[in-house]
């Protein structure tokens, strides 16, 4: 027999106990008369509604998953973590590794509890109180003995003595169920005021009522406080879960011992609940140290044997599942130190015991069942067992909506039994305890953040959230595609601009105005293109290429998508980059060249190919990239003439888009206009009111109108006022291209960088 034969043993059956006998454990022997006494029969099968609003959905979520993919050690930390990555993964995984390893304390001092009657026996027959240690006399040598047991024998003891548990657990129930009610009991249903008032924490009993069930109305009970006290009830499902690596099948015993388990406990807690509001009177019921259900049973001592069986078992299951979860976490490499990670990975020869985990689990429950609080750590582990069955079922959510084909499960949730379910357990949170709700999600943010601290490379959401955000990003591209129509409108015109460049390793400028552009007000595609033949070598090239400008976006904390092109010839990848759908939603509508002064080849590319892009409809915007750069990224120059009636309102629409980038946060914009003498002072009042229609953010001192005299050039002009210009923009026309070629942008080199733009169609400035 192989290693993973050997390892793998155990059925569905296992799976059903470990479950079943957390679900009727020490929850409904010790709290639940109290919480029946508290809030009443009503109110009781609400909160067991309420958590099988939780428990249902998340059970349904894990039966699904479960038959997706192969659920390894860890169960649900195995489940969270293959879906958001191991860095969120990590985070909840830690956080439910606290609550599972706590979860033993838990039950280990209920099942210290359950021996209650041989202390009132003791002190009937002998006189003798203890007050001093009180349960942690048993509490603290049984898990001591607990300890032993897993450390020596593992697993298959633990499922061994599960059988023999879960069989006296069955019998104390149903002894319970055939005990015969107390003559005097009337059952009192309360008023939909009642229910309602006791939901939402509103005065749900009268000073008199109060009274006459013994309760100090100071310190009464909320009916989300007793949600909390009785919510771990319902946390069973994870403990069967977490013998996935233990499990012949996962994918059959999984789904079908945890929906199993779970239908069984919801029907099992309603069924105790009329009984006991049928048998008892309210003011026996909210005894919290009364075992309420040996008065009720017809054996009354099968009921604290019943509460030892059921609370040692679901102690021995946690204790089985917790390390394995500290197991897995170890071997992903979740924590920061290699030695430290190797050493909780660490499982023993003979039988793949993670005994290392165990000895860090044992420690940390020592320490609560030293504490003794049951009501203390039901809240503690109610907070991040809520959270871990809100990821669940947000798996569970995403994945439908992804609509990943990878995404197979031969058993099938519904989205919109997984989605409320993820909302219920947060809303649930805050109102069981906002301080510890807050506490919890503040402990594991931080946990994510210290995880992702040494984990850079675990992905975190990406991974579930990429198909998600795909089927948004579809979804929304075809909604626009048809409410655009055909014409796009030059009012609400917003850039879409394409960049196409061979020289990204050798300049950044190109790619620092399309991040520029495209942070706040805009869209922008980078391409870089490789000019060579498509072939196996350029395929990797690109990969490669595509890879450097990935970091460089992340780098830069930029918003632009990027990707490479393959082609022969300029003028193909040209044409092929014209057609490209935007990333946005709308087409593309702007192209950026860039080019150096030191390579006139490229813009020599550009010109000769100008035809071909403006047949595509497309703005252009050419970039020179001069020695000065964008220098120190705070004056733009906005030159006008008497022929950028076209061109003028995109120019300056440009400056302002620029400046929406926080690099260039103290940045001003100046407006130069060059026109006849006898056409200033109107230009500039045109201008104005232009700015202030507009509502840019350009000063009317930074608007200059220069009265051009025949015998100065433009060019002339522009070098001398742009001098110490950051960055300069100049209108060009197709007409002059025509006749000039290349030399329309020549002349400029005293200037740090400029742009020379070109549009289609006016834009409108509204």
């Amino acid at each position: 027999m192989s290693d993973s034969s050997a390892k793998q043993k155990f059925g569905t059956l296992p799976v059903f106990l470990t479950s079943i006998s957390t679900i009727l454990g020490a929850i409904l022997f010790l709290r639940f008369g109290w919480a029946v006494g508290h809030v009443g029969l009503v109110g009781t099968l609400l909160i067991v509604l309420i958590g099988h609003l939780v428990t249902i959905p998340t059970s349904l979520a894990i039966a699904e998953i479960a038959t997706n993919q192969r659920v390894e050690g860890g169960g649900a930390y195995y489940i969270i973590s293959r879906s958001f990555g191991l860095n969120i993964g990590g985070a909840i995984g830690i956080a439910l590794y606290i609550s599972q390893a706590i979860s033993v304390a838990f039950y280990v001092v209920a099942f210290a509890q359950s021996t209650g009657p041989i202390f009132d026996w003791v002190e009937s027959e002998f006189g003798i109180v203890v007050e001093t240690f009180g349960y942690r006399l048993v509490s603290i040598p049984t898990m001591i003995l607990l300890s032993l047991l897993v450390l020596t024998r593992g697993a298959n003891s633990g499922m061994a003595l599960l059988y023999v548990v879960a069989t006296i657990l069955f019998i104390s129930l149903a002894m319970f169920f055939v005990g015969t009610p107390s003559p005097d009991v009337q059952v009192q249903y309360d008023s939909i005021t009642e229910i309602f008032n006791k939901v939402f924490d509103k005065e749900a009993f009268s000073q008199e009522r109060l009274v006459e069930l013994g309760i100090d109305k100071v310190n009464k009970p909320t009916f989300f406080y007793v949600f909390t006290i009785i919510f771990p009830a319902f946390t069973g499902i994870i403990a069967g879960l977490g013998l996935s690596g233990d499990l012949r099948d996962p994918g059959k015993s999984i789904p079908v011992g945890t929906l199993l388990a779970t239908v069984i406990g919801m029907v099992i807690y309603l069924a105790v609940a009329v009984k006991m509001s049928m048998s008892l009177p309210p003011e026996i019921l909210v005894n919290k140290e009364r075992l309420v259900m040996s008065d009720i049973a017809i054996w009354g001592p099968i009921i604290p044997i019943g509460l030892a069986a059921a609370a040692i078992s679901s102690a021995l299951g946690s204790i089985l599942v917790a390390p394995r979860t500290l197991q897995a976490l170890g071997a992903d490499k979740v924590f920061p130190s290699e030695s430290g990670n190797s050493w909780l990975a660490k499982i023993r020869k003979k039988d793949d015991e993670p005994v290392n985990g165990s000895i860090i689990s044992i420690i940390i429950a020592m320490v609560f069942v030293a504490i003794g609080d049951v009501d203390l750590v039901a809240e503690i582990i109610s907070m991040f067992f809520m959270v871990t069955y809100g990821a669940i079922c947000l798996i569970s959510f995403l994945e439908h909506f992804s609509s990943n084909p990878a995404y197979r499960p031969s058993f099938n949730s519904r989205w919109y039994l997984s989605l409320p379910g993820a909302v219920l357990t947060i809303w649930l949170m805050f109102k069981m305890n906002l301080p510890y709700a807050i506490a919890s999600l503040v402990l594991m943010v931080g946990i994510y953040f210290w995880v992702s601290r040494y984990n850079q490379n675990q992905g975190g959401m990406v991974r579930i959230f990429q198909g998600v955000i795909f089927q948004i990003s579809r979804s929304l591209r075809v909604m626009l595609q048809k409410a655009g129509g055909e014409e796009e409108s030059e009012e609400h015109w917003v850039p879409s601009v394409i960049c196409i460049s061979q020289d990204s390793f050798d300049r950044t400028s190109g790619f620092d105005m399309v991040r520029f552009i495209a942070h706040k007000y805009g869209f922008g595609t980078y391409i870089h293109m490789i000019k060579d033949y498509y072939s196996r070598t350029t395929v990797a090239e690109s990969r490669d290429v595509r890879s450097r400008l990935l970091k460089r976006t992340k780098i830069s904390q930029s918003k632009v998508y990027v990707d490479t092109m393959i082609s022969p010839s300029y003028t193909s990848a040209l044409a092929q980059t014209l057609q490209m759908p935007g990333i946005s939603g709308q087409d593309n509508n702007m192209i950026l060249f860039e080019y150096s002064p030191i390579q006139m080849e490229r813009l020599k590319d550009i010109v000769e190919n100008f035809g071909l892009i403006k047949a595509a409809g497309f703005d252009v915007v050419i970039l020179k990239t001069g020695e000065k750069g964008f220098g120190y990224k705070h004056e733009i120059h906005i030159w006008l003439t008497a022929e950028d009636l076209t061109n003028g309102n995109l120019m300056i629409l440009m400056a302002y888009i620029i400046l929406g980038h926080p690099e260039w946060k103290r940045g001003l914009i100046k407006i130069f206009a060059i026109y006849p003498e006898n056409e200033a002072s109107d230009q500039k009042e045109k201008l104005i009111g232009l700015i202030n229609q507009g509502r840019l953010a350009i000063s009317p001192n930074n608007v200059e109108v220069i009265a051009r005299k025949e015998e100065r050039s433009i060019k002339a002009i522009i070098n001398q006022r742009s001098g110490d210009a950051d960055l300069t923009i100049v209108g060009f026309h197709q007409e002059s291209l025509k006749k000039h070629n290349e030399e329309v942008f020549g002349g400029y080199e005293k200037l740090g960088n400029v742009i020379f733009v070109n549009t289609d169609k006016e834009k409108i400035i509204a």
